[in-house]
């Protein structure tokens, strides 16, 4: 992986982020987009799973992750569509990032 690919990475999961288990997801996954997806559905499994979504102790103290878990989602939704790009998304192999020339032709005058 380099250091183009490690950078969205991190801009994308947090510099909390293990580095070492990045670069093994990566070789087993083999894109940047498929590691985050991975990182992303296992966070939000470890919220709805792991924990109630909110806990309320009358008078003393309200604890919620709904928010959490929509951001999560959110999250995942963007890359799932593929925003933003990755430096290892495959283009559209025009290899100038899908915009391309056109000639424009005058029209014969009547």
């Amino acid at each position: 992986m380099d250091d183009a690919t490690r950078a969205w990475l991190i801009s994308q999961l947090g510099t909390a982020t293990d580095f070492a288990d990045l670069d093994q997801r990566y070789t087993r996954l083999g894109s940047a987009r498929a590691v985050a997806l991975e990182v992303l559905y296992e966070r939000k499994a470890a919220l709805v799973m792991g924990q109630p979504a909110s806990v309320n102790v009358s008078s003393v103290v309200s604890v919620t992750y709904t928010e959490n878990i929509k951001a999560l989602e959110r999250q995942i939704a963007l890359l799932e569509s593929g925003e933003p790009p990755a430096p290892d998304d495959p283009t559209d192999g025009t290899g100038n990032g899908g915009l391309e020339v056109i000639q424009l032709i005058e029209r014969r005058r009547r």
